[in-house]
């Protein structure tokens, strides 16, 4: 709608300072035709927007000029509240001040988008932990998110899963994920991905880095999770699976899309494996309702289990 895109052209100036016509019908998805012509409508409305000429030229508001937030559609207001999570902003020891940024714009607001962002607080809480994860211990997570927004390196002491396990590692934070309920950092050089839990001590450094220009942290974690997931699964098992039997993860997928069907109801299909250790576990909680054909080494360590169970219990 034309009103939305007038606000938007307002927001965009208002935190970016200037603009050409192209960049704003870039982030607006529209012609430049069509921001001209919204120009000359926010010109009538009386609002001090200048264009200046030439190659460092686009269009400004005047200083100081701000418009509030009335602007602001339904859903836009639902969004905006929904979005504000508290449990991450309090681990960044940000708590207090999205609770002010909060009460801020609900002030601004008119009557009827106040009462919707009210619903939204009460009738939705975001909680992203699994049940059954223990919350991870962050106590250096300020200072890593203090690093990032200020350009610092880091001089950690840094755990990791392989020997020597306790490493010291400087890092360059360009910034930082949460991932269901797991906080990470991503540095460089590289870049790289660090869990921040397993940050054990940070030491004094005073040395400043500069990020990356045109670094886009949310395409990097696109694509070092596709990464991590390639390399997830790179083994495969042939397997026989009951009726009624339920897998999940990659294998359900690959049991939900297809397989060969025996005529004792039983489905044989190929399923993909992280490890012949991981595999042994997972198909050894179904019970009878899985027989692994291949591989060889999986099928025998099974049978070496299943055995020694029947001794044990007799």
């Amino acid at each position: 709608m034309k009103s939305s895109r007038l606000v938007s052209i307002l927001l965009l100036l208002q935190t970016r300072d200037r603009m050409t016509a192209a960049q704003l019908a870039g982030e607006l998805e529209v012609s430049v035709r069509t921001v001209y012509r919204d120009v000359e409508s926010l010109h009538a409305a009386g609002v001090p927007l200048y264009g200046d000429a030439g190659h460092a030229g686009g269009y400004r508001l005047l200083d100081g000029y701000r418009t509030r937030l009335t602007g602001l559609t339904v859903g836009e207001a639902e969004v905006l509240f929904l979005a504000g999570v508290p449990g991450p902003a309090a681990e960044l020891g940000l708590g207090r001040l999205l609770a002010a940024a909060q009460l801020k714009v609900r002030a601004a607001l008119p009557r009827e988008l106040r009462v919707h962002a009210d619903r939204i607080s009460d009738r939705f809480h975001l909680d992203a932990p699994g049940w059954y994860a223990d919350a991870d211990d962050t106590p250096y997570l300020p200072s890593v998110a203090d690093a990032v927004w200020n350009g610092r390196v880091l001089s950690v002491l840094y755990r990791r899963w392989r020997e020597p396990t306790d490493v010291r590692r400087r890092l360059e934070p360009y910034g930082l994920v949460l991932k269901a309920g797991r906080w990470y950092v991503v540095a460089g050089p590289g870049p790289r991905t660090f869990r921040v839990d397993q940050i054990l001590r940070i030491d004094p450094c005073d040395e400043e880095f500069t990020r990356p220009d045109g670094f886009d942290l949310a395409a990097y974690w696109t694509t070092y999770q596709q990464d991590f997931h390639d390399r997830l699964h790179r083994g495969e098992a042939v397997i026989r699976v009951a009726p009624g039997t339920r897998l999940t993860g990659a294998a359900g997928d690959a049991l939900a899309g297809g397989g060969v069907k025996e005529p004792n109801g039983w489905t044989r299909v190929a399923v993909p494996i992280e490890s012949v250790d991981r595999a042994h576990d997972e198909f050894l909680a179904h019970g009878a309702g899985i027989e692994v054909l291949e591989p060889a080494e999986l099928r025998d360590r099974i049978a070496r289990t299943v055995t020694a169970l029947v001794r044990l219990y007799g």
